[in-house]
């Protein structure tokens, strides 16, 4: 199966290393953009963005044998995690306490965070197609995965270094809340959430706004997401506002949550014959950071032949696999507004990949592209990309006429993103014996308009610990479009509702 970057290429980059002895070295991060310090687990765990302006990766990606994938078959959701993460947080945190850690995250039963008793269960849909749930986490959607975890490590690391930080966090809808619930215990974290006023569904910020708390404030931003990206983007880059409190990042920038994600593509493909078979997977995604683990999950040795970029009308994602084209386009509000962005954030990482790691090269392109301009890459690099990914943008209508006939054809109520996922990979196939597998970001229930535009009645009702949301409380406050108002918030409301 075709590869982003040929074997040869991983190796001479740094990207494939043996880890048959189960022996790891301290992992180290770089910056995409290669002027920042190599950091530790520990430092990119708070960094976040780093500081060149560039996204942390590994130095060295741990690569599994097929014998030792093959050998995690049958394991619980927590073990099978152990075994993929542990390679990143080597020389940070012992097993013994990482374990508890994954122990805790993913618990399941009346008391555990997960609803359903294998994590995340697939779904057939056909002969050989498959959603992956990924929403029976405490916020109903797939970042419950990564930020249940982010908010475990964030306490664990800060409690050993007696430190407290800021999160700022942008959402488009799914992020906020996922962050919220993950981090709301936290004893060393103030959080706030930025999401674009009037532009997610109400149970998105309903999930957020309910939560109360001294260290939890929600914003509604007057812009859209991209505004309120551009502002986290911008306060990481100059924290003195903060006078002295270190900012933390909980979007997909933060390698925490490209890392737990990984875990997943591994789960999902042992269910199906993997590693002994090759799978194909198709992922709604806007920012790039859910496909981009499945990316690593192939480089670390799990057979993918396929990845499919699966994403709305706001289609630079697709204009770039499609057409070698990355330039920004106008945003347009849509029926699956957790893919309602215009620049892809964890794309760099990619390219990062595509130029053989040349830190110079994505500082240039990156420069070019925040200047207005967009950009494309050498021929022989896009090409190396589309011998994995292919992509496909799903409108509206599309996307309600996808959820009426998977309804139809076997009683599967979808979400708008999942429906778009099937829609792409039923458009996208290359190989109808691969077994297909569509990652299901999202409960219905959290998009009842498309739902109930597609024609097959109502969203679902809420399930049992959500049930009274629209009678809660709600706690949020509206500001501008302006960097300066923003942070003049934070720096007002951090230190647990005290100034910083």
């Amino acid at each position: 199966s075709g590869a982003s970057i040929p074997e040869s290429e991983a190796v001479r980059v740094g990207l494939a290393v043996s880890s048959s002895n189960r022996r790891f070295a301290p992992m180290r991060y770089i910056s995409t953009r290669g002027q920042a310090p190599a950091l530790n687990f520990e430092d990119v765990l708070l960094a976040g963005l780093a500081s060149d302006g560039g996204l942390y990766v590994p130095e060295n990606l741990p690569r599994f044998t097929q014998e030792e994938i093959a050998s995690w078959a049958g394991l619980p959701y927590h073990e099978l995690a152990f075994r993929v993460m542990r390679p990143f947080v080597t020389g940070s945190i012992s097993d013994a306490d990482f374990k508890k850690i994954l122990e805790e995250t993913y618990a399941t039963g009346p008391d555990g965070v997960f609803a359903h008793a294998a994590v995340a269960p697939l779904r057939q849909l056909d002969s050989n197609e498959w959603v992956l749930e990924l929403f029976h986490g405490p916020t109903l959607a797939f970042k419950d995965f990564a930020l249940q975890l982010l908010g475990r490590l964030l306490d664990y690391v800060l409690a050993k270094r007696n430190e407290r930080v800021v999160i700022m966090g942008a959402t488009s809808g799914d992020t906020g809340s996922a962050a919220i619930e993950g981090c709301k215990a936290c004893d060393n974290v103030d959080i706030f959430i930025m999401h674009p006023h009037n532009r997610v569904s109400e149970v998105q910020r309903r999930q957020m706004t309910t939560i109360f708390g001294d260290n939890i404030h929600n914003i509604a931003i007057e812009g859209n997401f991209d505004d309120c990206q551009e502002m986290v983007k911008d306060s990481f880059a100059d924290q003195d506002f903060l006078k002295g409190t270190r900012l933390v990042a909980v979007n997909s920038i933060n390698w925490a949550r490209i890392m737990a994600q990984i875990v997943y593509y591994f789960h999902a493909a042992l269910q199906l014959g993997g590693p002994a078979r090759s799978i194909a997977f198709s992922v709604p995604t806007g920012n790039f950071g859910d496909i981009f683990a499945g990316y690593l999950a192939r480089n670390m040795g799990l057979p993918i032949s396929q990845l499919i970029v699966a994403t709305n009308r706001n289609d630079i994602l697709h204009r770039f696999m499609s057409g070698n084209q990355y330039v920004k386009g106008e945003l347009h509000p849509t029926l699956s507004p957790s893919m309602d962005i215009m620049v892809s954030s964890n794309f760099e990482r990619l390219l990062f990949d595509l130029h053989g790691r040349n830190g110079a090269a994505i500082g240039q392109l990156m420069a070019n592209f925040r200047q207005g301009g967009g950009f494309s890459v050498d021929q022989d690099r896009w090409a190396e990309a589309r011998k994995l990914f292919d992509s496909l943008a799903v409108n509206d209508a599309d996307t309600c006429a996808t959820i009426a006939q998977v309804y139809a054809e076997c009683g599967e109520l979808l979400d708008p993103h999942t429906a778009i996922g099937v829609r792409a990979a039923r458009e996208c196939r290359r190989n109808q014996s691969t077994p297909m597998v569509i990652l299901g970001t999202a409960h219905p229930v959290k998009f009842p308009e498309a739902v109930e535009t597609a024609g097959v009645g109502q969203a679902p009702a809420l399930p049992p610990h959500l049930a009274d949301l629209f009678e809660r409380e709600e706690r949020c406050t509206v500001l501008a479009n302006d960097l300066k108002t923003v942070q003049n918030f934070v720096a007002a409301h951090g230190n647990r509702g005290k100034p910083l």
